[in-house]
């Protein structure tokens, strides 16, 4: 992304302020220097002086950036990609650094993307699910009739994932979704779970419950316990593929040896919860692991009522709820230590970007700079979307013809600041899977509570940074 002293002080020059990351990435999708320096200065000068959000304004660089860097390639028309994601409601975390997102990928474009030899500028349609299903499925309807997008690409957990995928398969639209497991994206959308079948539209990429359970199973096992495991599992999409004794938690744990507190499927999202008859049963039973993957503010009710009832188990290995730093903080500034969940992808993952160049650290680091907050895991994969969404568009042959980014998007073969993807048909034709490993929050120095990878069994390249201590040890 790096251009000569020269070109950078004439193009600071000509802003009359200093570069930016954003600048910069702009820099690097127009070539460097070779684009030339007035292209550079019509780019960045068109990303300065945009305030227009990324779901109303096209991301180009404008007419003059277009000429000038690429005077020999056609102009076609926008490409127009919707995103759904929940940046409100309980889920309002997973989506909490997707203008972010959206600002880095629109700069790496710059003035747009080339297929089959035109020039596309491209423009970011993106609406909030509201942490609501059928909202999920209003918006990717208007997105489909109204916004007539080309590509959706959809984010967080299965009540935002599933009913976009299904709008999109109703309606062929090319769709790539993540941040689900695997499995309730897949077997949830069936009309016969006990029969699957492919499907045309929606291609999915993420980790898998075998996963969650292999890294959860590798924590516990650093940590000596009576193996008494209480399960705090919502009656969501997640809850009730975590429990589903064929395909979730409880058949691997009880052939590892451990034995489950079930006190059944609690109803989600309402403010007056009182977990304490599911605390009971976990002190009577003398539970000494605790897990589940209820959404941020159930668990926080539960963890508070926990501690002061007085139950506090050795291990607590929680998903959803426990992947940001603000739903950790919020149990207070000692509670939260010794709290362990799964981990995606962090600044310690060695992957890059292939649509920037950047390296997880990289990207994670210019998040805090940004926004002065603290990374957050789905950071790493809604940029992945993009990466996947641009590689595919790239290598689309009729733009207008949506079975053939359908079928670039079959095709990929990417390595991602997530890692690689690529549908190669296993698990099944339309699921890619990532890599996983496992983490505890500790108390932190720049900031409350910081995440430290302890478990790495099945991903070493991935580096630890610790290994995993009880609660309260």
């Amino acid at each position: 992304m790096g251009i000569d002293d020269r070109t950078r002080a004439e193009i600071e020059q000509a802003l009359g302020r200093r570069l930016d990351r954003r600048d910069f990435l702009r820099i690097a999708a127009l070539g460097g220097t070779a684009a030339g320096t007035a292209a550079l200065i019509a780019a960045c000068s068109s990303g300065a002086a945009s305030s227009a959000p990324a779901s109303s304004a096209p991301s180009a660089a404008g007419p003059s950036a277009t000429a000038a860097a690429s005077a020999s390639v056609a102009a076609g028309r926008t490409i127009k990609i919707g995103y759904v994601s929940p940046t409100t409601g309980p889920l309002a975390g997973f989506g909490e650094a997707d203008q972010f997102v959206f600002d880095g990928v629109e700069a790496a474009w710059g003035p747009g993307i080339q297929v089959a030899g035109t020039l596309h500028p491209v423009e970011i349609i993106s609406k909030d699910s509201q942490s609501l299903p059928d909202r999920a499925a209003a918006v990717a309807g208007e997105l489909i009739t109204a916004d007539k997008v080309d590509l959706m690409l959809v984010a967080s957990t299965p009540e935002t994932t599933n009913p976009v995928a299904d709008q999109c398969e109703a309606n062929g639209v090319p769709c790539i979704s993540s941040v689900a497991p695997w499995q309730p994206w897949f077997f949830a959308r069936q009309a016969d779970p006990a029969a699957p079948k492919d499907f045309d539209w929606t291609y999915h990429f993420f980790w898998g419950l075998e996963d969650i359970i292999a890294v959860f199973l590798n924590m516990w096992g650093q940590v000596p316990t009576n193996k008494k495991v209480g399960a705090l599992w919502p009656n969501d999409g997640d809850g009730n593929a975590w429990g589903d004794k064929a395909l979730g938690f409880p058949t691997p744990l009880k052939d590892a040896g451990y034995t489950i507190v079930d006190p059944g499927r609690y109803g989600t999202g309402t403010p007056t919860d009182d977990f304490s008859a599911q605390i009971g049963q976990f002190k009577v039973a003398g539970v000494e692991v605790l897990t589940g993957v209820p959404i941020p503010p159930d668990f926080t009710r539960f963890w508070t009522q926990a501690q002061e009832q007085g139950f506090i188990p050795k291990v607590a290995s929680i998903g959803k709820a426990l992947l940001f730093p603000s739903s950790v903080e919020a149990l207070g500034t000692t509670a939260g230590t010794g709290l362990s969940t799964e981990v995606w992808w962090s600044p310690s993952h060695p992957y890059k970007s292939s649509l920037t160049g950047e390296s997880a650290k990289e990207l994670a680091d210019s998040y805090t700079v940004d926004t002065k907050k603290q990374w957050t895991q789905p950071i790493g994969f809604s940029h992945a979307l993009f990466e996947v969404a641009t590689d595919a568009l790239k290598r689309t042959t009729n733009l207008d013809d949506k079975k053939t980014i359908r079928d670039a998007i079959a095709a990929t073969s990417l390595a991602t600041i997530v890692g690689p993807i690529a549908w190669s048909g296993k698990p099944f034709k339309n699921v890619a899977k990532t890599p996983l490993v496992g983490g505890q929050w500790v108390k932190g120095t720049a900031f409350p509570y910081e995440l430290v990878i302890v478990s790495n069994t099945d991903h070493t390249d991935i580096p630890t940074g610790g290994t995993m201590q009880p609660i309260g040890g």
